[in-house]
């Protein structure tokens, strides 16, 4: 995940370096001329650095447009080798700057190692190359003495180990660094995960609470929550408001005749019907046992009246069910409206509920109005 997550990095830093380096070694052709002067050797040198540039930034392009060093480490590690080589070759075309050079192949080094990101192996494995050739070519061609190229060779040790160990802590540190990154990524993922969850059980539990569970309508905490927020503003703005009641005429038969699970299969289809028959504006709730409450907004008593009627004659209109071929459904409905600013939601409930009753006790199956104490079917 780490050598993923990197790659693009990985690259671009990988291609500015060489870009950089091979630049910069070619730069050295200045002092090529001030050395040897027009010569063969001159030649050579301006050769050996045109083809070390041009190769270390068309590998740089390449690197750039298809480098993997996951999977294509020797993409990134010819371009080193490559600048190795022409460092160490430097040392016949000319010897005489040999201790200039050991100073270029010590920063080389460092270069190596700082500067070409998170391929520790292979930047050690090129720094070791580069040390040992160019120990080795001093000694054949420079002919310098043994203490001479002990000096070399401990100052090469140290610039090597130096360097190993300052890219391996730094690679060890972007490693922690990204393994706490990813933690904290895994660690917001989960929280996002239990926010979501948490919302979920929320969204449940006020389900749970606003909704009736068998029908499917406003639980009457809920009901009476919104029908009040609706009253209040239909006395603010001076609107018409009217509510009913609605009982389930002989559930308590339907219940002992044919069992609680009929009767709830009855409370199930007459609430679908009153949804069905209202509008988008009112509100219904199942007020507790076989009764439902209605609050209609903006809605006159007389118009309330023939909501009441046409939901009436819907339920009676509901199929025979299969179990119950011998009962066909009735509700009985009071209705009361707002009657002045006063009103308030317990005093209506209370004289629909009074209307409901009085049409239960005159015979059911009808719809009876309240007007301040009495009552009209």
């Amino acid at each position: 995940m780490y050598r993923r997550d990197i790659d693009s990095r990985v690259r671009l830093e990988t291609c500015l370096a060489l870009s950089v380096a091979a630049l910069v070694f070619g730069m050295f052709a200045i002092s090529d001329y001030y050395y040897t002067g027009v010569s063969t050797e001159l030649y050579l040198l301006l050769a050996m650095r045109i083809l070390v540039v041009v190769s270390c930034l068309a590998l740089a392009f390449m690197i750039g447009r298809w480098g993997n060093y996951s999977r294509k480490v020797w993409l990134h590690a010819l371009p080193l080798w490559i600048l190795a080589t022409g460092i160490i070759l430097i040392v016949p075309l000319r010897p005489e700057s040999l201790s200039t050079q050991v100073t270029a192949v010590v920063v080389a080094t460092m270069a190596f190692y700082l500067l070409i990101p998170n391929l520790l192996p292979v930047v050690a494995i090129a720094s070791l190359y580069l040390s040992l050739g160019f120990l080795a070519s001093a000694v054949m061609v420079a002919d310098i003495p043994a203490v001479v190229a002990l000096r070399i060779l401990l100052l090469l040790i140290m610039t090597n180990v130096v360097g190993f160990f300052a890219l391996l802590r730094l690679e060890k540190l972007q490693r922690k660094q990204f393994a706490l990154l990813q933690e904290e990524r895994v660690q917001n993922h989960q929280l996002v995960e239990e926010i979501s969850h948490r919302k979920s059980l929320e969204a449940q539990l006020r389900m749970v609470a606003e909704r009736d569970a068998l029908t499917g309508l406003d639980s009457r905490n809920h009901f009476m929550t919104r029908a009040q927020a609706l009253l209040l503003r239909s006395q603010h703005e001076n609107a018409p408001f009217s509510l009913f009641m609605i009982d389930v005429d002989h559930f308590k038969a339907i219940n002992d005749t044919w069992g609680h699970i009929q009767g709830d299969r009855v409370l199930a289809a007459i609430a679908k019907t009153c949804t069905r028959s209202l509008r988008p504006q009112d509100v219904i709730g199942r007020f507790g046992g076989e009764e439902f409450i209605v609050a209609l907004p903006e809605t006159h008593l007389k118009d309330a009246k023939m909501v009441a009627e046409r939901l009436q004659r819907k339920v009676t209109e509901l199929p025979v069910m299969e179990d119950m071929p011998d009962h066909r459904l009735t509700v009985t409905i009071g209705i009361a409206g707002v009657l002045d600013e006063e009103t308030d939601l317990d005093d209506l409930i209370q004289q629909a509920d009074r209307a409901l009753y009085a049409g239960k006790h005159g015979g059911r199956n009808r719809v009876v109005m309240s007007h301040e104490g009495r009552n009209v079917t």
